[in-house]
């Protein structure tokens, strides 16, 4: 149930694949995700990629959407949404499936976010988020986006993530429409967190054996590393400001 207390249950599973220069590794995901069991389409959104990303993922069976330019994760989600939203009409079947957002790098072990989504099909949670394993792959940065993400989930809702900036996650339709408009860019997760909690869904995190590429210690990847903090930094700040308005007007 929802936060109104009405049954809401999904059936089946849409998945979103925000996609940007991942030909190498996004028909390996599309493939694996096809084979979730329950999953009625596969939507990639190419995020204004410069390779052949499009190609591979329209080969492997997903449908696939492009930006003609780079407009950020949250963008890419909600494009992905709403053409997910789009095919379950045209089937003249409206079932309004369980939205499944997956990395497009996670290759063969996409697979495993199965486990995702038995808890929102089955009505027991409105959000679930992966909690991955150990990395094969080294790399990885000094924690400071990520301990800035946890301190700005915990202060705002009480609750303490393991992996707060997992972008794979199942949610119901009506959770997703609940924490629109999205988080710009990379505060996307943390704000879906935030919004659905502090309006009375359940969020629960889910071990998933999911492995994909850990972004390095270059020049490029400490840019990344520069944009997440901020796009999070922006997410917490705007729901501080809610919350404070919030108090004002109720005193």
């Amino acid at each position: 149930m929802g936060p109104d207390g009405e049954a809401s249950q999904p059936q089946g599973l849409a998945v979103v694949i925000p996609a940007r220069d991942e030909a190498d590794r996004v028909g390996a995901t599309v493939r694996s995700a096809l084979g979730i069991p329950g999953v009625t389409a596969v939507v990639v959104v190419d995020d204004g990629s410069s390779d052949a990303t499009a190609g591979e993922a329209a080969e492997a069976g997903a449908r696939v959407i492009r930006h003609r330019r780079n407009r950020g994760k949250a963008a890419a989600m909600e494009t992905g949404a709403a053409e997910a939203a789009r095919l379950d009409l045209t089937t003249g079947r409206p079932r309004r499936p369980a939205l499944m957002f997956l990395d497009a790098d996670l290759e063969a072990s996409a697979a495993n976010a199965a486990a995702l989504a038995e808890p929102v099909l089955s009505g027991t949670a409105d959000m679930t988020i992966a909690v991955l394993p150990p990395q094969r792959t080294t790399g990885g940065g000094h924690g400071l986006v990520v301990n800035l993400a946890r301190r700005g989930v915990t202060e705002a809702t009480g609750w303490t993530p393991a992996q707060p900036l997992s972008g794979m996650r199942c949610l119901t339709r009506e959770a997703f429409e609940a924490a629109r408009p999205l988080a710009r860019g990379w505060g996307v997760e943390v704000g879906l967190t935030i919004d659905l909690l502090t309006t009375g869904h359940r969020v629960v995190e889910v071990p998933c054996d999911l492995q994909h590429r850990v972004t390095g210690r270059d020049w490029s990847s400490q840019l990344h590393r520069a944009r997440q903090y901020r796009d999070v930094a922006l997410a917490l700040a705007v729901r501080r400001a809610r919350r404070v308005l919030a108090r004002r007007r109720s005193a």
